[in-house]
């Protein structure tokens, strides 16, 4: 069976990285296009299943291109995702005179992301890659810095071994250093989405901690951490040296 076609179309380098990392473990083909001309050609020549169109870019705007897709009698089933400005007051009423299918709002929360393409693709796939890992992390609560440590981290999230007492739904703050070649200090934003509690475990093979989803990651932290985790997950496939 032939795989899915997602085309990406965005002017901004890193978005396409970053939403063709939302994408690595789907079985699906992914071409990029770099504004709305770029885009009708690829279309043209290789339509594909689904289409993430990014509202503002040179040459010709995600506007301008989706309302031209649309009045093609031949490709104007293919689905269009429109990425519209987060607060930009009608942007979206225009996207949807333009015929669009469906629409996101940047910075693209990787969920969200993955939760669209799935409506039009069941070939998108929602799980994330996890990293076991294993070093020290500081998280806020209230005023006061707690340590803990990182135990497994995914692009959507990290669980943390601590026995202090956190409750579901808590945001927080966590500040950690991803270790590499050259350590980064990320401080991200987070969620308590679950809690082990000692004598009563949501996941017996973890010791007492929570798990934290991000949350409102901007493209540049996105970014960051995927490339660790790429690294780390490459490292770790890569035949021992010995």
């Amino acid at each position: 069976m032939a795989k899915a076609k997602i085309l990406l179309v965005d002017d901004t380098r890193l978005v396409l990285e970053l939403e063709k990392s939302f994408l690595k473990l789907s079985r699906v083909e992914v071409a990029t296009a770099a504004n709305g001309v770029e885009a009708l050609e690829q279309i043209r020549r290789d339509r594909p299943d689904l289409i993430f169109m990014d509202m503002n870019m040179p040459a010709m705007d995600g506007i301008s291109c989706c309302s031209l897709l649309k009045a093609d009698p031949f490709l104007c089933k293919i689905p269009v995702v429109m990425l519209t400005t987060a607060g930009r007051e009608g942007d979206r009423e225009r996207a949807l005179q333009a015929g669009c299918d469906d629409y996101l709002t940047k910075p693209i929360d990787r969920r969200e992301f993955l939760e669209k393409a799935r409506k039009y693709t069941e070939a998108v796939e929602r799980r994330q890659h996890r990293i076991l890992c294993h070093f020290p992390a500081l998280f806020l609560s209230g005023k006061s810095p707690l340590g803990a440590y990182a135990l497994d981290i995914s692009d959507g999230g990290v669980f943390l071994a601590t026995k202090a007492e956190v409750r579901p739904a808590r945001p927080l703050r966590v500040a950690l250093y991803l270790p590499s070649v050259s350590p980064v200090l990320m401080e991200l934003a987070g969620v308590v989405a679950w809690v082990n509690e000692e004598g009563k475990r949501v996941k017996d093979k973890l010791p007492a901690g929570f798990g934290l989803e991000f949350q409102d990651l901007d493209e540049q932290e996105t970014a960051m951490l995927n490339a660790f985790l790429d690294a780390e997950h490459a490292g770790r496939l890569a035949p021992d040296a010995g």
